[in-house]
């Protein structure tokens, strides 16, 4: 599939006068940031179709307005113009943001089918990638947030993201985007004020950590050093190329499809449901995990490792509002199995059980104790070790984001190809369940679609 670029243009965020100043401001970060100093950028695309989206209207109206509201809005997010740094006299990376900082956004073109390329169906993974951009980096600055938009001529357009999570996590990420379509919709409708709900907090202050687990990122220090040269370096940590051979699928899981898989767990777990925590957020992540461990294939005795991240934001003293524009997520690994314990016909209920007692666990322990576990979990990883991961969640509501047009007719996170993992969000057109999105080999997709529809037919059968 073809992109041809029309312009690169930088975005300034709207000034006034309290920003007016030749001194930067400076924005520390915290014990949840250090974490994603080398995270590669998170990466999203979102589709908007158009009954009316000629280039003359898209040039002359559309583009206009998408570039002025996020002109406004950047007013509000103005971190997102910024880059992040490290002087080699300071002890830990910082967010720099000038009042001269802009955000790039990129206008391009496309005349593939945008049906096609929007849907939730089989495609080749290299179509979703060219819609999205990259970030600069470099070992000692790398900025923080950059945009695409694309036009695929009277059938609609996408935007495409690419954010560096050590400015914030997701919460974060669809507040912005929410509140670039609140404002984006209301041009030339009078107030362009922001809801108290998308107007972010970016005090560092609100995060009450003890120094002492701040100082243990720090000492994790070959997460900072170049594997090649040792040198101090901001740049991604490397993991190999990207396969051209991936395909993508977003499959769905309905409410009522994972209350048939909660009663399976139900019959044929030993354990008693007082002991299980079957969220949805259990079921779906154990049935795709079970899932992809079948389809990957390899050894039985191949340890499994599985992450996910846990909003903390409720569970600090003083709890952090909704709205803080930052990290406050906790990375939670399950490891210790082996690839048996997924395979067969009860790896369903072994992935709930584990997945059961991990987020029963968060929910016990300190976040001192939760972040020893981690990087003590890390240090026990082998280098044939079968890493998956989860992006996302139902709770954020990324179909929420409305710049006028109505809402998305998709959202995928692109990123999950750089690395094992697997999306989850809400479903776009009805309550519960979830939209999963995956991006496999072809032959291994073929088998975990197989595995996936396979498992759900034969719990309809039973029930």
């Amino acid at each position: 599939m073809e992109v041809k670029v029309i312009k690169i243009t930088r975005v300034s965020p709207a000034t006034d006068s309290s920003r007016d100043s030749a001194d930067p401001f400076i924005l520390p970060l915290t014990y949840y940031d250090l974490r994603w100093v080398r995270s590669h950028p998170t990466q999203q695309v979102i589709f908007y179709k158009l009954s009316e989206s000629s280039r003359k209207f898209f040039h002359s109206v559309i583009l206009p307005k998408l570039e002025s509201s996020l002109s406004l809005v950047l007013h509000h997010y103005f971190p997102l113009a910024g880059h992040l740094k490290w002087n080699l006299q300071d002890s830990k990376p910082h967010i720099v943001v000038f009042s001269h900082d802009t955000v790039s956004l990129t206008v391009a073109e496309s005349n593939a089918d945008f049906h096609f390329i929007s849907s939730k169906g089989l495609r080749q993974q290299r179509h979703l990638r060219v819609l999205v951009p990259e970030l600069s980096v470099s070992c000692d600055s790398t900025s923080l947030y950059s945009l695409q938009i694309t036009l695929f001529p009277n059938q609609g357009f996408c935007i495409g993201l690419a954010e560096h999570h050590v400015l914030k996590d997701g919460v974060g990420s669809i507040m912005f985007i929410k509140a670039w379509g609140h404002i984006c919709k209301s041009l030339g409708h009078g107030t362009m004020t922001l809801p108290s709900d998308f107007t972010p907090i970016i005090d560092r202050t609100l995060i009450k950590v003890r120094s002492s687990l701040e100082s243990k990122i720090l000492e994790y220090v070959s997460y900072f050093l170049d594997e090649k040269d040792g040198k101090r370096t901001m740049k991604p940590l490397q993991v190999g190329e990207i396969c051209n051979d991936l395909v993508r699928i977003t499959l769905e899981l309905t409410q009522e499809k994972v209350n048939k898989l909660k009663e399976q767990v139900k019959r044929e777990s030993t354990r008693s449901q007082h002991e299980l925590h079957l969220s949805t957020f259990v079921i779906v992540n154990a049935y795709i995990w079970s899932c992809l461990v079948k389809a990957r294939g390899g050894s039985k005795e191949r340890p499994l490792l599985f992450m996910y991240a846990a909003d903390f934001r409720n569970r600090l003293d003083p709890p952090v509002p909704e709205r803080y524009l930052g990290n406050c997520v906790v990375l939670i690994n399950c490891i210790g199995y082996k690839a048996n314990k997924l395979l067969g016909r009860n790896g369903f209920i072994n992935a709930v059980e584990i997945l059961s007692d991990s987020v029963i666990g968060v929910g016990s322990r300190g976040i001192e104790a939760l972040w020893e576990s981690y990087f003590d979990g890390m240090k026990q990883v082998k280098p044939d070790t079968y890493v998956e991961s989860v992006s996302g969640s139902t709770r954020m509501g990324f179909y929420g984001a409305d710049f006028g047009w109505g809402k998305p007719v998709n959202h995928e996170i692109v990123s999950i190809d750089r690395y094992p993992a697997f999306s989850m969000l809400e479903r776009r057109d009805e309550i519960g369940g979830a939209e999963i999105g995956l991006c496999l080999k072809k032959s291994e997709m073929e088998t975990f679609i197989s595995l996936f529809e396979n498992g759900l037919g034969i719990i309809a059968s039973r029930i």
